[in-house]
Protein backbone atom coordinates (compact mmCIF):
# COMPACT_ATOMS: atom_id res chain seq x y z
CA UNK A 1 0.00 0.00 0.00
CA UNK A 2 1.03 3.39 -0.36
CA UNK A 3 -0.75 6.46 1.52
CA UNK A 4 -2.69 8.22 -0.59
CA UNK A 5 -1.73 11.26 1.59
CA UNK A 6 1.99 10.78 1.11
CA UNK A 7 3.49 14.24 0.47
CA UNK A 8 6.30 14.90 -2.36
CA UNK A 9 8.91 17.35 -2.55
CA UNK A 10 9.81 18.39 -5.58
CA UNK A 11 13.36 17.92 -7.38
CA UNK A 12 15.24 21.16 -8.45
CA UNK A 13 15.13 21.14 -11.64
CA UNK A 14 18.07 20.88 -14.19
CA UNK A 15 19.81 18.45 -17.24
CA UNK A 16 19.19 14.93 -16.69
CA UNK A 17 22.44 13.97 -16.88
CA UNK A 18 26.21 15.26 -16.99
CA UNK A 19 26.15 16.08 -21.21
CA UNK A 20 29.26 15.14 -23.27
CA UNK A 21 31.32 18.52 -23.18
CA UNK A 22 34.27 19.06 -20.64
CA UNK A 23 35.00 17.01 -18.01
CA UNK A 24 32.42 15.06 -15.19
CA UNK A 25 32.25 16.26 -11.99
CA UNK A 26 33.71 14.45 -9.22
CA UNK A 27 31.99 13.99 -5.59
CA UNK A 28 33.95 11.59 -3.07
CA UNK A 29 31.34 9.94 -0.52
CA UNK A 30 32.54 9.11 2.74
CA UNK A 31 30.97 6.55 4.25
CA UNK A 32 28.91 3.77 2.45
CA UNK A 33 26.13 3.07 4.98
CA UNK A 34 22.88 4.00 4.00
CA UNK A 35 23.01 8.01 3.83
CA UNK A 36 26.36 7.43 1.57
CA UNK A 37 25.01 4.99 -0.78
CA UNK A 38 21.47 6.98 -1.04
CA UNK A 39 24.46 9.67 -1.79
CA UNK A 40 26.01 7.79 -3.96
CA UNK A 41 23.17 7.10 -6.25
CA UNK A 42 21.75 9.71 -6.37
CA UNK A 43 25.06 11.41 -7.76
CA UNK A 44 25.84 8.30 -9.74
CA UNK A 45 22.35 8.22 -11.97
CA UNK A 46 23.01 11.75 -13.29
CA UNK A 47 26.17 11.17 -14.86
CA UNK A 48 28.18 12.49 -11.83
CA UNK A 49 31.71 10.59 -11.29
CA UNK A 50 31.47 9.12 -7.75
CA UNK A 51 33.97 7.56 -5.21
CA UNK A 52 32.60 5.74 -2.08
CA UNK A 53 35.07 5.68 0.71
CA UNK A 54 34.06 3.26 3.65
CA UNK A 55 36.68 2.16 6.36
CA UNK A 56 34.68 -1.11 6.59
CA UNK A 57 35.38 -3.82 4.83
CA UNK A 58 31.33 -4.29 4.33
CA UNK A 59 28.76 -1.84 2.94
CA UNK A 60 25.67 -0.90 4.91
CA UNK A 61 26.83 0.85 8.03
CA UNK A 62 25.05 0.07 11.09
CA UNK A 63 22.86 -2.42 8.70
CA UNK A 64 25.85 -3.62 7.22
CA UNK A 65 26.24 -7.63 7.07
CA UNK A 66 29.28 -9.90 7.17
CA UNK A 67 30.02 -13.89 7.33
CA UNK A 68 31.36 -15.89 10.44
CA UNK A 69 32.77 -19.66 11.35
CA UNK A 70 30.99 -20.74 13.69
CA UNK A 71 32.45 -23.41 16.33
CA UNK A 72 30.73 -26.19 14.21
CA UNK A 73 32.68 -25.21 11.44
CA UNK A 74 29.75 -24.01 9.33
CA UNK A 75 29.74 -20.22 7.49
CA UNK A 76 26.88 -17.83 8.51
CA UNK A 77 25.39 -14.28 7.99
CA UNK A 78 26.03 -11.84 10.54
CA UNK A 79 25.01 -7.76 11.51
CA UNK A 80 24.37 -6.21 14.44
CA UNK A 81 20.79 -7.29 14.69
CA UNK A 82 17.21 -7.08 13.38
CA UNK A 83 15.73 -3.65 11.57
CA UNK A 84 12.69 -3.20 10.40
CA UNK A 85 11.88 -1.76 7.08
CA UNK A 86 8.50 -0.24 7.30
CA UNK A 87 6.40 0.99 4.63
CA UNK A 88 6.51 4.39 5.20
CA UNK A 89 10.65 4.61 4.83
CA UNK A 90 9.78 5.82 1.16
CA UNK A 91 13.47 6.83 0.16
CA UNK A 92 15.32 4.28 1.34
CA UNK A 93 12.68 1.58 -0.56
CA UNK A 94 13.23 3.95 -3.68
CA UNK A 95 17.47 3.51 -2.76
CA UNK A 96 16.38 -0.47 -2.36
CA UNK A 97 14.86 -0.42 -5.96
CA UNK A 98 17.33 0.49 -7.66
CA UNK A 99 18.61 -2.81 -7.25
CA UNK A 100 15.75 -5.07 -6.63
CA UNK A 101 12.54 -3.35 -8.34
CA UNK A 102 10.05 -5.74 -6.54
CA UNK A 103 11.60 -5.85 -2.60
CA UNK A 104 11.94 -9.41 -3.09
CA UNK A 105 14.54 -8.57 -0.39
CA UNK A 106 12.31 -7.70 2.11
CA UNK A 107 9.83 -10.26 3.77
CA UNK A 108 6.44 -8.73 5.66
CA UNK A 109 6.49 -9.39 9.31
CA UNK A 110 2.55 -9.93 10.16
CA UNK A 111 2.95 -9.03 13.78
CA UNK A 112 5.20 -8.35 16.63
CA UNK A 113 3.80 -8.36 19.97
CA UNK A 114 4.51 -6.36 22.82
CA UNK A 115 4.63 -8.30 26.21
CA UNK A 116 5.86 -6.47 29.24
CA UNK A 117 7.00 -7.87 32.67
CA UNK A 118 3.21 -8.52 33.99
CA UNK A 119 2.97 -10.60 30.67
CA UNK A 120 0.39 -8.39 29.23
CA UNK A 121 0.89 -8.13 25.31
CA UNK A 122 -0.31 -6.22 22.75
CA UNK A 123 -0.39 -6.41 19.09
CA UNK A 124 -0.31 -4.55 16.36
CA UNK A 125 -2.01 -7.19 14.24
CA UNK A 126 -5.78 -6.45 12.45
CA UNK A 127 -5.50 -2.56 13.35
CA UNK A 128 -7.68 -0.32 10.75
CA UNK A 129 -4.77 1.65 8.56
CA UNK A 130 -6.29 4.71 8.72
CA UNK A 131 -6.09 7.00 11.36
CA UNK A 132 -7.23 8.10 14.00
CA UNK A 133 -9.04 4.74 13.92
CA UNK A 134 -5.74 2.95 14.18
CA UNK A 135 -4.99 4.27 17.70
CA UNK A 136 -8.59 4.31 19.08
CA UNK A 137 -8.68 0.81 18.10
CA UNK A 138 -5.14 0.36 19.16
CA UNK A 139 -5.83 1.46 22.70
CA UNK A 140 -9.34 0.07 23.12
CA UNK A 141 -8.23 -3.49 22.82
CA UNK A 142 -4.88 -2.98 24.92
CA UNK A 143 -4.69 -4.81 28.18
CA UNK A 144 -2.63 -1.78 29.48
CA UNK A 145 -5.01 0.71 28.26
CA UNK A 146 -8.55 1.32 29.40
CA UNK A 147 -11.58 3.57 28.19
CA UNK A 148 -10.95 5.59 31.08
CA UNK A 149 -7.55 6.15 30.67
CA UNK A 150 -8.13 8.03 27.31
CA UNK A 151 -11.06 9.73 29.04
CA UNK A 152 -8.29 11.11 31.47
CA UNK A 153 -5.89 12.54 28.67
CA UNK A 154 -4.80 15.96 29.12
CA UNK A 155 -5.87 16.63 25.34
CA UNK A 156 -4.54 20.61 25.75
CA UNK A 157 -0.86 18.69 26.85
CA UNK A 158 -1.60 16.15 24.39
CA UNK A 159 -2.02 18.47 21.59
CA UNK A 160 1.35 18.52 19.79
CA UNK A 161 0.51 14.49 19.20
CA UNK A 162 -2.34 15.66 16.80
CA UNK A 163 -0.66 18.77 15.38
CA UNK A 164 2.82 17.60 14.08
CA UNK A 165 4.88 19.69 11.49
CA UNK A 166 8.90 19.41 11.73
CA UNK A 167 10.52 21.59 12.87
CA UNK A 168 7.75 23.24 14.40
CA UNK A 169 7.20 20.06 17.20
CA UNK A 170 10.93 20.05 17.93
CA UNK A 171 10.58 23.80 18.45
CA UNK A 172 7.95 23.51 21.09
CA UNK A 173 9.65 20.17 22.00
CA UNK A 174 12.62 19.52 21.87
CA UNK A 175 13.79 21.15 25.39
CA UNK A 176 11.76 18.62 26.88
CA UNK A 177 12.39 14.37 27.68
CA UNK A 178 9.80 11.90 26.00
CA UNK A 179 9.36 10.56 29.67
CA UNK A 180 8.09 13.91 31.58
CA UNK A 181 5.78 14.23 27.98
CA UNK A 182 4.31 11.37 28.89
CA UNK A 183 3.47 11.91 32.20
CA UNK A 184 1.88 15.20 31.31
CA UNK A 185 -0.34 14.32 29.51
CA UNK A 186 -1.50 11.45 32.00
CA UNK A 187 -0.37 8.45 29.45
CA UNK A 188 -1.04 5.32 31.45
CA UNK A 189 1.47 4.05 33.09
CA UNK A 190 1.32 0.64 32.08
CA UNK A 191 0.48 1.39 28.63
CA UNK A 192 3.93 4.27 28.72
CA UNK A 193 6.45 1.39 30.16
CA UNK A 194 5.18 -1.35 27.31
CA UNK A 195 4.17 0.70 23.70
CA UNK A 196 5.78 4.03 24.35
CA UNK A 197 9.24 2.36 25.98
CA UNK A 198 9.71 -0.06 23.21
CA UNK A 199 9.52 2.77 20.12
CA UNK A 200 11.79 5.10 22.42
CA UNK A 201 14.49 2.51 22.93
CA UNK A 202 14.67 2.03 18.98
CA UNK A 203 17.16 5.19 19.05
CA UNK A 204 18.84 3.02 21.77
CA UNK A 205 17.44 5.96 24.07
CA UNK A 206 15.64 5.53 27.50
CA UNK A 207 12.43 7.77 27.49
CA UNK A 208 14.20 9.87 30.31
CA UNK A 209 17.08 10.65 27.96
CA UNK A 210 14.77 11.18 24.22
CA UNK A 211 13.99 14.50 23.10
CA UNK A 212 10.24 14.76 23.43
CA UNK A 213 9.82 16.47 20.12
CA UNK A 214 11.77 12.73 18.78
CA UNK A 215 8.82 10.82 20.33
CA UNK A 216 6.22 12.93 18.95
CA UNK A 217 7.70 13.02 15.69
CA UNK A 218 8.19 9.02 15.44
CA UNK A 219 4.58 8.76 16.84
CA UNK A 220 3.36 10.65 13.74
CA UNK A 221 5.52 9.07 11.00
CA UNK A 222 4.22 5.49 12.59
CA UNK A 223 1.03 5.90 13.95
CA UNK A 224 -1.25 8.67 13.83
CA UNK A 225 0.24 10.45 10.83
CA UNK A 226 0.27 7.84 8.14
CA UNK A 227 -2.02 4.74 7.02
CA UNK A 228 0.75 2.03 6.15
CA UNK A 229 0.37 1.00 9.41
CA UNK A 230 2.95 -0.32 12.08
CA UNK A 231 3.36 -3.70 10.70
CA UNK A 232 6.85 -4.00 8.75
CA UNK A 233 9.36 -5.51 6.38
CA UNK A 234 12.52 -7.57 7.08
CA UNK A 235 15.58 -8.60 4.90
CA UNK A 236 15.35 -12.06 3.76
CA UNK A 237 18.70 -12.60 4.13
CA UNK A 238 21.76 -11.29 5.71
CA UNK A 239 22.28 -7.70 4.77
CA UNK A 240 25.25 -7.89 2.53
CA UNK A 241 23.42 -10.56 0.52
CA UNK A 242 20.36 -9.25 0.30
CA UNK A 243 20.52 -5.52 0.05
CA UNK A 244 24.26 -3.97 -0.03
CA UNK A 245 26.14 -6.68 -3.24
CA UNK A 246 23.08 -6.11 -5.25
CA UNK A 247 23.16 -2.26 -4.97
CA UNK A 248 27.23 -1.87 -5.04
CA UNK A 249 26.72 -3.92 -8.43
CA UNK A 250 23.90 -1.54 -9.64
CA UNK A 251 26.26 1.33 -8.82
CA UNK A 252 29.55 -0.23 -10.08
CA UNK A 253 27.41 -0.59 -13.17
CA UNK A 254 26.95 3.47 -13.09
CA UNK A 255 30.87 4.00 -12.90
CA UNK A 256 31.32 4.58 -8.92
CA UNK A 257 34.42 3.25 -7.38
CA UNK A 258 34.41 1.62 -3.64
CA UNK A 259 37.67 2.11 -1.69
CA UNK A 260 36.79 -0.15 1.02
CA UNK A 261 38.88 -0.81 4.37
CA UNK A 262 39.71 2.89 3.92
CA UNK A 263 39.95 5.49 6.04
CA UNK A 264 39.68 9.39 5.39
CA UNK A 265 41.99 10.98 7.41
CA UNK A 266 41.03 14.55 6.45
CA UNK A 267 39.75 17.24 4.21
CA UNK A 268 42.00 19.78 2.37
CA UNK A 269 41.65 22.76 0.04
CA UNK A 270 45.13 23.07 -1.26
CA UNK A 271 44.15 24.37 -4.98
CA UNK A 272 41.32 22.10 -5.07
CA UNK A 273 39.29 19.89 -2.70
CA UNK A 274 40.80 16.73 -1.60
CA UNK A 275 40.50 13.99 1.17
CA UNK A 276 43.46 12.61 2.23
CA UNK A 277 44.13 8.67 3.12
CA UNK A 278 46.52 6.20 3.89
CA UNK A 279 46.86 5.20 0.01
CA UNK A 280 46.75 9.16 -1.04
CA UNK A 281 44.58 11.72 -1.71
CA UNK A 282 41.19 12.14 -3.78
CA UNK A 283 40.34 15.14 -5.53
CA UNK A 284 37.20 16.11 -5.55
CA UNK A 285 34.90 18.72 -6.91
CA UNK A 286 32.50 18.12 -3.93
CA UNK A 287 32.14 16.20 -1.19
CA UNK A 288 29.37 14.24 1.09
CA UNK A 289 30.60 13.53 4.61
CA UNK A 290 27.90 10.67 5.44
CA UNK A 291 30.28 8.90 8.36
CA UNK A 292 28.87 7.98 11.76
CA UNK A 293 29.02 10.88 14.44
CA UNK A 294 32.35 10.06 15.60
CA UNK A 295 33.78 9.69 12.31
CA UNK A 296 32.22 13.33 11.19
CA UNK A 297 33.71 15.05 14.53
CA UNK A 298 37.15 13.21 13.88
CA UNK A 299 37.40 14.62 10.20
CA UNK A 300 36.53 18.11 10.89
CA UNK A 301 38.65 18.13 13.94
CA UNK A 302 41.46 17.20 11.66
CA UNK A 303 40.04 19.78 9.05
CA UNK A 304 40.82 23.53 10.63
CA UNK A 305 39.98 25.23 7.69
CA UNK A 306 36.48 23.91 7.18
CA UNK A 307 33.44 26.16 8.62
CA UNK A 308 33.31 28.75 11.34
CA UNK A 309 33.94 28.10 15.06
CA UNK A 310 30.08 28.01 15.70
CA UNK A 311 29.68 25.58 13.26
CA UNK A 312 32.80 23.63 14.13
CA UNK A 313 31.63 23.83 17.87
CA UNK A 314 28.16 21.86 17.03
CA UNK A 315 29.56 19.34 15.00
CA UNK A 316 31.91 18.62 18.04
CA UNK A 317 29.24 18.99 20.41
CA UNK A 318 27.24 16.07 18.97
CA UNK A 319 26.49 13.30 21.11
CA UNK A 320 26.04 9.18 20.74
CA UNK A 321 23.39 7.31 22.23
CA UNK A 322 24.22 5.05 25.03
CA UNK A 323 25.76 1.68 24.29
CA UNK A 324 23.95 -1.26 23.14
CA UNK A 325 24.20 -5.16 23.44
CA UNK A 326 23.21 -7.76 20.59
CA UNK A 327 23.52 -11.63 21.93
CA UNK A 328 23.08 -13.74 19.04
CA UNK A 329 22.50 -17.19 20.13
CA UNK A 330 22.93 -20.63 17.90
CA UNK A 331 21.20 -23.13 20.21
CA UNK A 332 20.63 -26.84 19.44
CA UNK A 333 17.19 -27.15 19.90
CA UNK A 334 14.24 -25.09 18.69
CA UNK A 335 12.23 -22.72 19.75
CA UNK A 336 8.61 -23.36 19.90
CA UNK A 337 6.77 -23.36 16.22
CA UNK A 338 4.47 -20.18 17.83
CA UNK A 339 7.11 -18.18 18.51
CA UNK A 340 6.69 -14.95 16.61
CA UNK A 341 10.08 -13.72 14.62
CA UNK A 342 10.06 -10.43 16.65
CA UNK A 343 8.97 -9.31 20.34
CA UNK A 344 9.30 -5.94 21.77
CA UNK A 345 9.52 -5.88 25.65
CA UNK A 346 9.22 -3.74 28.59
CA UNK A 347 10.15 -4.38 32.48
CA UNK A 348 12.20 -7.03 31.28
CA UNK A 349 15.42 -5.57 31.79
CA UNK A 350 18.19 -5.71 30.25
CA UNK A 351 16.05 -7.69 27.51
CA UNK A 352 14.36 -5.37 25.32
CA UNK A 353 13.69 -7.42 22.09
CA UNK A 354 13.93 -10.95 21.08
CA UNK A 355 14.32 -12.18 17.66
CA UNK A 356 13.64 -16.05 16.10
CA UNK A 357 16.54 -15.29 13.49
CA UNK A 358 15.67 -18.47 11.34
CA UNK A 359 11.59 -16.79 10.89
CA UNK A 360 12.74 -15.08 8.30
CA UNK A 361 16.73 -14.86 7.80
CA UNK A 362 18.09 -16.92 5.06
CA UNK A 363 21.35 -18.39 6.41
CA UNK A 364 19.60 -19.14 10.19
CA UNK A 365 16.91 -20.79 8.30
CA UNK A 366 19.25 -23.17 6.59
CA UNK A 367 21.53 -24.14 10.26
CA UNK A 368 18.54 -24.53 11.71
CA UNK A 369 17.37 -26.83 8.89
CA UNK A 370 20.96 -28.37 8.50
CA UNK A 371 21.04 -28.80 12.79
CA UNK A 372 17.25 -28.84 14.07
CA UNK A 373 17.87 -25.86 16.25
CA UNK A 374 17.34 -22.38 16.06
CA UNK A 375 19.08 -18.77 15.87
CA UNK A 376 17.98 -16.45 18.42
CA UNK A 377 18.78 -13.04 18.63
CA UNK A 378 18.36 -10.84 22.26
CA UNK A 379 19.13 -7.04 22.44
CA UNK A 380 19.56 -4.96 25.48
CA UNK A 381 19.61 -0.86 24.93
CA UNK A 382 21.40 1.80 27.43
CA UNK A 383 23.33 -0.57 28.55
CA UNK A 384 25.67 0.59 31.79
CA UNK A 385 26.21 -2.82 33.24
CA UNK A 386 29.65 -5.29 32.69
CA UNK A 387 29.14 -7.09 29.72
CA UNK A 388 29.46 -10.83 31.61
CA UNK A 389 25.77 -9.19 33.77
CA UNK A 390 24.33 -8.43 30.89
CA UNK A 391 24.87 -11.32 28.91
CA UNK A 392 23.78 -13.71 31.75
CA UNK A 393 20.55 -11.00 32.52
CA UNK A 394 19.81 -11.68 28.72
CA UNK A 395 19.91 -15.49 28.90
CA UNK A 396 17.74 -15.36 32.28
CA UNK A 397 15.11 -13.55 30.41
CA UNK A 398 15.22 -15.63 27.56
CA UNK A 399 14.80 -18.43 29.32
CA UNK A 400 11.54 -16.84 31.64
CA UNK A 401 9.66 -15.72 27.89
CA UNK A 402 11.01 -18.76 26.45
CA UNK A 403 11.10 -21.63 29.24
CA UNK A 404 11.67 -23.77 25.74
CA UNK A 405 15.37 -23.04 25.52
CA UNK A 406 16.05 -23.77 29.16
CA UNK A 407 17.36 -26.89 28.29
CA UNK A 408 19.06 -26.10 24.99
CA UNK A 409 22.62 -26.08 24.59
CA UNK A 410 24.45 -22.84 23.01
CA UNK A 411 26.51 -24.21 20.31
CA UNK A 412 27.72 -20.53 19.67
CA UNK A 413 27.70 -17.18 20.33
CA UNK A 414 27.97 -13.65 19.26
CA UNK A 415 27.95 -10.55 21.73
CA UNK A 416 28.57 -7.32 19.76
CA UNK A 417 28.59 -3.96 22.31
CA UNK A 418 28.59 -1.01 20.11
CA UNK A 419 28.32 2.67 21.06
CA UNK A 420 27.89 4.42 17.46
CA UNK A 421 24.01 5.80 17.27
CA UNK A 422 23.49 9.52 17.54
CA UNK A 423 21.70 10.57 20.19
CA UNK A 424 18.61 12.37 20.18
CA UNK A 425 18.88 14.07 23.82
CA UNK A 426 16.12 17.28 24.81
CA UNK A 427 17.60 20.07 23.64
CA UNK A 428 19.97 18.57 20.59
CA UNK A 429 17.90 19.45 17.70
CA UNK A 430 18.74 23.49 17.85
CA UNK A 431 22.42 22.50 17.59
CA UNK A 432 22.27 19.54 15.43
CA UNK A 433 24.49 20.25 12.37
CA UNK A 434 22.05 19.91 8.93
CA UNK A 435 23.11 18.48 5.23
CA UNK A 436 24.72 22.08 4.39
CA UNK A 437 27.55 23.33 5.96
CA UNK A 438 29.44 26.68 5.23
CA UNK A 439 31.28 25.06 2.77
CA UNK A 440 28.73 25.28 -0.56
CA UNK A 441 30.95 21.82 -2.39
CA UNK A 442 30.28 19.89 1.18
CA UNK A 443 27.54 18.12 2.37
CA UNK A 444 26.60 16.23 5.42
CA UNK A 445 24.39 13.22 5.46
CA UNK A 446 23.45 10.82 8.14
CA UNK A 447 20.72 10.10 10.59
CA UNK A 448 22.31 12.38 13.11
CA UNK A 449 22.14 15.15 10.61
CA UNK A 450 18.80 17.46 10.82
CA UNK A 451 16.53 17.56 8.05
CA UNK A 452 13.60 19.40 8.46
CA UNK A 453 11.28 16.53 7.23
CA UNK A 454 8.82 13.88 9.47
CA UNK A 455 11.26 11.10 9.18
CA UNK A 456 13.65 8.97 11.32
CA UNK A 457 16.27 6.60 11.53
CA UNK A 458 16.93 4.37 8.81
CA UNK A 459 14.40 6.67 6.95
CA UNK A 460 16.73 9.97 7.65
CA UNK A 461 19.81 8.44 6.77
CA UNK A 462 18.73 7.39 3.38
CA UNK A 463 16.28 11.44 3.09
CA UNK A 464 19.74 13.32 4.33
CA UNK A 465 21.58 11.03 1.60
CA UNK A 466 19.51 12.16 -1.39
CA UNK A 467 18.58 15.74 -0.04
CA UNK A 468 23.26 16.22 0.03
CA UNK A 469 23.12 14.76 -3.59
CA UNK A 470 20.40 17.17 -4.56
CA UNK A 471 22.44 20.10 -3.33
CA UNK A 472 25.35 19.03 -4.88
CA UNK A 473 23.38 18.38 -8.32
CA UNK A 474 21.77 21.69 -7.85
CA UNK A 475 25.59 23.01 -7.97
CA UNK A 476 26.37 21.60 -11.13
CA UNK A 477 23.23 22.46 -13.07
CA UNK A 478 21.96 19.03 -12.84
CA UNK A 479 18.48 17.86 -11.62
CA UNK A 480 17.49 16.37 -8.33
CA UNK A 481 15.49 13.65 -7.11
CA UNK A 482 11.70 14.10 -5.48
CA UNK A 483 11.72 12.88 -1.84
CA UNK A 484 8.56 11.63 -0.27
CA UNK A 485 7.62 11.16 3.30
CA UNK A 486 4.42 11.18 5.54
CA UNK A 487 2.15 13.88 5.53
CA UNK A 488 4.38 16.91 7.61
CA UNK A 489 1.01 18.12 9.72
CA UNK A 490 -0.96 16.57 11.75
CA UNK A 491 -3.47 14.41 9.63
CA UNK A 492 -6.92 14.62 11.32
CA UNK A 493 -8.83 17.21 11.17
CA UNK A 494 -10.75 15.76 14.49
CA UNK A 495 -7.88 15.24 16.16
CA UNK A 496 -6.98 18.56 15.87
CA UNK A 497 -10.19 20.28 16.89
CA UNK A 498 -9.97 17.91 19.67
CA UNK A 499 -6.75 19.27 20.74
CA UNK A 500 -7.35 22.51 20.30
CA UNK A 501 -10.93 22.50 22.32
CA UNK A 502 -10.06 19.66 24.74
CA UNK A 503 -9.69 19.86 28.42
CA UNK A 504 -6.98 19.59 30.60
CA UNK A 505 -4.79 21.67 32.30
CA UNK A 506 -2.38 22.26 29.16
CA UNK A 507 1.14 23.84 29.86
Amino acid sequence: MTDPRRQTWPARPGRSAVNGHGERPRVVVVGAGIAGLAAATGLAERGVAVDVVEQCDHLGGRVGGWTETLSDGSQTGMNRGFHAFFRQYYNLRALLRRADPALTALTPVEDYPLIDGAGRRDTFRGLPQTPPLNALAFALRSPTFRLRDLIRLDAKAAAPLATVSVPETYRLLDDRDAATFLRDIKFPDAARHLAFEVFARSFFARPEALSAGELVTMFHIYFLGSSEGLIFDVANANFDVALWDPLRDYLQGRGVTFHTGTTVDALTDDGGLAVTTATGPLPADGLVLATDVAGLRRIVAASPWLGDASWRGRVAGMGTAPPFVVLRLWLDRPVRADRAAFVGTGGREPLDNVSVVERYEREAAQWAARTGGSVVELHAYSVTEPLDTVRDGLIARMHELYPETVHASIVDERLLHRGDCPRFAPGDFADRPAVRTPDQRIMLAGDGIRIDLPVALMERAATTGWAAANELLSRFGLAGHPLHTVPNHGRSAMLRRLATTGGGSGR
